[in-house]
């Protein structure tokens, strides 16, 4: 129900209003400019109908100190019939000048046009904020809210990705694609709460700000609820054995601690979202001033590069890798293969009826100690495996692809696979 500040110094006038008013409208009643000031801070209301004529504070003059605080409705009442008085009224903004006595009908009829167009303007507002897929803040008005928001409330802002979406969009079409992004709206509202804000930037790009939430673990908890709800989204609409390592990278940044100007805790945000995009993805990071940069090597310390770079433990066997590790391996000895400097070999393994854990992680064993230590393997999903043969000629790779046969036969039990090999690059 909306609400109407009344203003009259004349108490019958002030009845008389209520009277007429009540039934359709939250009543708020002041006798004077001074108090209406008072209670517009406490009530907050949605239109006032003040008169013009009062001792001390006048209507024109509430008017005018009211417009400093909101933009609201207000409508003059006025027994004078001057078109002068009118015209000072419209000129400051006045949404409508009724004159003493009110017809209750005439009265009533005209707040409700007003009402109206409040709302008419309300929803195209709000319309005009939100994305249209997934009813956040869009990128503008997310932008502006939560500029706002950390500008007054100690809080986080993060910056949010989502890992290897491209790949729904390319494999299971824009319509999943759009799936995926309306699931993982609601999910970010669930973290964000009622006195927070979250907004799209745009493609799998999302802003949130978590207000009077200050601990790490608490925020680390919702970084593991958005990858984990996620993940369990995608593969109720996918399948569990979709193949795409979907997940959540968040870039966390406090304030006031590292400041209130929102392009500032953008950036630093987004310094801290290139660390997990680094590191493996599907997690968070937070940006410490006093802690970044202390780690960076020298551009021309090679050793101590070399020393970061190097395998802590190496181990026999190939590289069990995550997909974006074999990704990257995939795509340098592809570039390798088609300068014809190194020739290499995908082999792939799939097993149609399917595996258990502990048969997979067999799989993955025995792919492992079984291909040397300069091939890669990626576990796809739980019934398909890749592996990287580099500098591998054709009959070697045949060789190879028969060895791991062998070998897994040997096993007991011994699920059947299919098997299929492709040689990269340009083979002269």
């Amino acid at each position: 129900m909306k609400k109407i500040l009344i203003v009259d110094d004349e108490p019958v006038m002030l009845q008389v209003m209520r009277r007429i008013l009540s039934e359709h409208y939250a009543i708020v009643c002041s006798s004077s400019g001074e108090e209406a000031l008072e209670l517009f801070d406490q009530e907050r209301p949605d239109m006032v109908l003040s008169d013009l004529r009062m001792p001390g504070m006048d209507g024109y003059e509430l008017r005018c100190r009211l417009r400093e605080k909101s933009d609201i409705p207000f409508i003059f009442m006025t027994s004078d019939d001057s078109e002068e008085s009118e015209r000072r009224g419209f000129d400051i903004g006045a949404a409508d000048y009724i004159r003493k006595p009110a017809n209750a009908a005439i009265l009533l009829r005209r707040i409700g046009n007003i009402v109206q167009n409040i709302e008419k303007i309300s929803g195209l507002k709000e319309a005009a904020s939100l994305d249209a897929m997934t009813q956040l803040l869009n990128k503008g008005a997310a932008r502006q809210a939560v500029g706002e928001l950390c500008q007054r409330e100690p809080g986080v802002l993060l910056l949010i990705d989502l890992d290897s979406f491209k790949l729904v969009n390319d494999i299971y079409g824009h319509a999943m694609g759009d799936r995926i992004l309306i699931r993982f709206s609601e999910l970010l509202r669930d973290i964000v709460g009622s006195a927070g804000l979250a907004g799209r930037l745009g493609g799998d790009e999302f802003l949130a700000y978590l207000q009077n939430v200050t601990e790490e673990s608490a925020i680390r908890e919702r970084a593991e609820y958005l990858n984990e709800q996620l993940l369990r989204s995608a593969r109720e609409y996918m399948g569990e054995d979709m193949g795409i390592p979907l997940g959540v990278s968040v870039g966390a940044v406090f304030a006031p601690a590292e400041g209130r100007d929102f392009s500032e805790l953008c950036q630093k945000a987004d310094a801290a979202l290139y660390d997990v995009k680094n590191n493996g993805k599907h997690g968070i990071a937070f940006y410490t001033s006093g802690a970044r940069g202390t780690e960076a090597a020298g551009p021309t310390d090679i050793s101590r590069m070399r020393r970061i770079l190097d395998e802590r433990i190496p181990e026999a066997g190939a590289l069990v890798l995550d997909f974006d590790r074999f990704q990257c391996v995939y795509r340098y000895v592809s570039r390798l293969g088609e300068q014809h400097l190194k020739r290499a070999h995908l082999l792939c393994f799939t097993f149609p009826s399917g595996l258990s854990r502990e048969t997979a992680e067999r799989f993955r064993e025995m792919l492992r100690t079984t291909l040397r230590r300069s091939d890669c393997i990626l576990q796809n999903s739980s019934s398909q495996f890749f592996a990287l043969l580099t500098d591998t000629e054709g009959d070697s790779a045949r060789r190879m692809k028969d060895r791991i046969r062998e070998t897994w036969a040997g096993a007991s039990p011994s699920p059947e696979y299919v098997c299929d090999l492709e040689c990269m690059g340009n083979i002269s």
